[in-house]
């Protein structure tokens, strides 16, 4: 069986989520490496950065929050104001040592358009250190091929404590128009809107309330899920991450979730067997399942890493979702949205 999208638990009233109707300023930036209408998004994509000069493509990741480019992209770094700063990245170990300098950013899509940051922190990377269990990690002084730009949220817990909305560039771009800005994003398979507007929120959307971040003002912990294996209830609850940055999945359950539905690999390592059904619910917003090693479903990621060792339940479902839903994340009230796409729904188009 292939991927499927999996209805709510209870209808969505309109009264369920916030209304952007009074939303005027917003960007469509369309990505470099976007797909063709109708294909999949299999790849991460990448916008165009500059820091004064040309742009050039930079990863956009929402499973980081803050700019992250090797220190020569940055004119004049040397001479900025500065504080050591690093982040690490989970899904790979790798280490990023460098400093925090403060700097306007320019964020540019394919068709030209573009938005400017008011001045953020961004990390100049000096080098690359690795974790000691990294999984694809390689030490590196002076490395010229950084650039990731993160723009997600909650991420301070996991190794990334420096990484605050402050360092969020969609959250402190200042789109065209009038007003004040509605400080958010809409992801789609083909680009990213900045800025949450009347236009660039219509549509059929259902919302999770996201929990305050308990020690960091202004920031949302993950979006709550629920993760069912071979439909076995009760179900796991635990948050999720909707990663753009990976093409895998990275899947955290107890060992009684997953008992009756694991095999030894060729390392004797436990993984899932072919055919297990794996079920996620985020809240009454959405859902979808997916069977392992389905990997030609359009939501299915291209492998598993399974955890059964951490207590929390965790998924980071990779960047495949995108094939299924539209996501908003509303960074002032603290909303996530979902649009399902189907030949009637959502577009990609701004």
């Amino acid at each position: 069986m292939s991927a499927a999208l999996i209805g709510p638990a209870m209808s969505a009233r309109a009264d369920d989520g916030p209304s952007y109707g009074d939303g005027r300023r917003g960007i469509f930036l369309p990505f470099l490496n976007a797909p063709r209408p109708g294909d999949a998004v299999t790849k991460s994509p990448r916008l165009g950065l500059s820091f004064g000069g040309e742009p050039r493509p930079v990863l956009v990741d929402t499973g980081s929050t803050g700019i992250v480019v090797s220190a020569a992209r940055i004119p004049d770094n040397e001479s900025l104001p500065s504080e050591p700063g690093r982040l690490t990245y989970s899904s790979s170990g790798r280490i990023m040592v460098g400093r925090w300098v403060r700097v306007p950013v320019s964020i540019v899509g394919r068709d030209g358009a573009s938005v400017v940051t008011q001045p953020i922190r961004v990390l100049a990377v000096d080098r690359i250190d690795c974790t000691a269990r990294a999984r694809s990690c390689t030490p590196e002084a002076a490395p010229a091929h950084v650039a990731m730009m993160g723009i997600g949220f909650g991420r301070e817990d996991d190794s990334q404590t420096q990484s605050t909305p402050d360092t969020n560039p969609l959250l402190n771009a200042e789109p065209p128009g009038t007003g004040s800005v509605r400080r958010g994003y809409v992801l789609t398979r083909r680009g990213v809107h900045v800025g949450l507007t009347r236009a660039n929120t219509r549509g059929r959307y259902r919302f999770v309330k996201l929990d305050p971040h308990p020690h960091v003002p202004g920031d949302w912990l993950g979006v709550p899920v629920c993760i069912t294996v071979d439909g076995r209830e009760p179900a796991a609850c635990g948050r999720g991450l909707l990663d753009t940055g990976v093409t895998g999945m990275f899947l955290t359950l107890p060992p009684s979730q997953v008992a009756d539905s694991l095999r030894a690999d060729a390392g004797d390592h436990a993984v899932l067997r072919p055919g297990t059904r794996l079920g996620f619910q985020f809240g009454d917003a959405a859902g979808y399942a997916i069977d392992v090693g389905d990997r030609a479903a359009p939501l299915a990621p291209e492998r598993i890493v399974l955890n059964t060792v951490r207590p929390q339940p965790f998924v980071n479902t990779g960047l495949h979702v995108l094939n299924g839903f539209d996501v908003l994340y509303d960074a002032d009230r603290g909303y996530y949205g979902f649009r399902a796409r189907d030949a009637q729904s959502a577009s990609d188009d701004p």
